[in-house]
């Protein structure tokens, strides 16, 4: 305190930023150093680079009973990190798997668009790797067999791996096989003692789910015929950074995937990526096809020219990465002013779906049903329940109808065209979309 009191002019203006400037390097290297021990989940490195905080906040998925909502609600540091080795991104694990899976309400099959997408997918896989009644096909979270039914209707045997109990009875009451296990090395030496050695796995949108990711990969180098194919899909980290899609990092996900880190880790477990298709489902994923590394399948140009694309975006140097953060704070500032706008007008708003990058956004912005009254979802295992840490409340997609707001905020921003179509009677009113994510979009 003392040094406030130094007769030199210049010196006592220019101390307060001084003294701010080192405080602001000493929260950073502390910041950082909090992350020196962890490890990379994929090749154990300790060089993590710190790429957004996104604060304290409630598991995505875990949606509120009203009972709950006189009870405490657990929260969990929520922080991005990425690889300097191996270039993957992840965030630290602080809950585990169990506890996210437990009464799961994520179900594949109330999109329109991703029953269709999934259709797609058997077909061009039945046809362009000649599967048949004699083949065997494993998908790994496998959902409420939103994909497998349809496998199945080609007459080609299937089964799904399901951690979910509540999701995996939905499944087999469509007549899909579901075993409820994590996927592993574990369940992969099981699979093959039963006889179930693959033609063809399917792992749709959960590579970035599993904290061990070594095991995960490693129980599909074993399940594998020798001519047998992985495909995976998943949620492209280059669009991640570059539509600044922030509200996709959550606890369940664990990784966040550029082909780059890809490669590296199915190399270390034996297996090649063959081929690679860009997908336009949840913002832009990519498709891979993975095989043995001596298997006949071969390699396509798709892969490298992927890679030259991620390198030329920056996604293996830190400078893409420093940057991030800035930007979505930008996102959250503008949602921020569009709803305080909204109040002050005395407009209403309600939102659309009640997913999990919806409740990251929401958290992250602080935005409760003093700002969002509520929000709709088909899915009727959500209805009645209340939005997790927001706590506002989730009903049937006719509330809307009878509320009659202003604005609807569409929080699966992915499906923002198929929801548009399905909620197009908003307009009768003069009701009007609204977007936050890549930036505010009022339509």
């Amino acid at each position: 305190m003392a040094a406030y009191c130094h007769r030199d002019s210049s010196v006592a203006l220019e101390l307060p930023w001084v003294v701010a400037l080192r405080i602001l390097r000493k929260v950073s290297s502390l910041h950082a150093a909090t992350f020196s021990h962890h490890q990379c989940r994929s090749c154990g490195s300790n060089d993590l680079q710190l790429v957004v905080d996104i604060g304290y906040q409630p598991l995505a998925n875990s949606f509120l009973s009203e009972e709950a909502l006189e009870r405490m609600e657990p929260t969990y540091p929520l922080t991005m990190l990425r690889c300097r080795q191996c270039h993957l991104v992840q965030i630290p694990a602080v809950v585990t798997a169990n506890k996210i899976f437990d009464d799961y309400l994520y179900m594949s099959s109330y999109s329109p668009s991703w029953l269709k997408h999934s259709s797609a997918f058997v077909d061009l896989a039945v046809k362009r790797f000649g599967l048949n009644t004699a083949s065997r096909v494993i998908e790994v979270a496998s959902n409420d067999g939103y994909l497998l039914q349809f496998m199945i209707k080609q007459g080609v045997r299937a089964m799904g791996i399901e951690p979910a109990v509540n999701v995996a009875r939905l499944a087999e009451a469509k007549g899909v096989p579901t075993r409820v296990s994590f996927f592993g090395q574990a369940t992969a030496s099981e699979l093959i003692a039963e006889g179930w050695a693959a033609d063809l796995t399917v792992a749709n949108n959960v590579l970035g789910h599993v904290p061990d990711i070594n095991d995960f990969i490693a129980g599909f180098a074993m399940v594998l015929k020798p001519e047998g194919v992985a495909c995976f899909e998943f949620p492209h980290l280059a669009n991640l950074i570059a539509l600044v899609q922030f509200d996709t990092i959550y606890h369940e996900h664990f990784c966040y995937m550029s082909l780059i880190a890809a490669e590296t880790l199915f190399a270390r477990h034996g297996l090649r990526v063959f081929d690679v298709a860009k997908l336009p489902t949840h913002g832009g994923s990519l498709r891979l096809y993975v095989c043995r590394e001596n298997a006949a399948h071969p390699t396509s140009g798709a892969g490298a020219a992927i890679v030259a694309e991620e390198r030329a975006a920056g996604l293996d140097r830190d400078e893409v990465y420093d940057s991030f953060a800035g930007t979505c704070r930008r996102v959250k500032n503008e949602f921020l002013k569009f709803l305080i706008g909204a109040a002050g007008a005395g407009k209403a708003v309600c939102g659309y779906g009640a997913p999990a990058k919806g409740n990251t956004l929401l958290n992250f912005c602080g935005a409760r049903n003093d700002f969002i009254a509520f929000t709709v979802d088909r899915n009727p295992h959500k209805q009645g329940r209340f939005l997790p840490g927001t706590r506002i409340p989730i009903y049937g997609p006719e509330v809307i109808i009878a509320a009659q707001p202003d604005y609807v905020l569409i929080l699966p921003w992915n499906l923002k065209d198929e929801i548009a179509e399905q909620m197009k009677v908003i307009r009768q009113w003069g009701g009007k979309f609204v977007v936050a994510v890549p930036e505010l979009t009022v339509f």
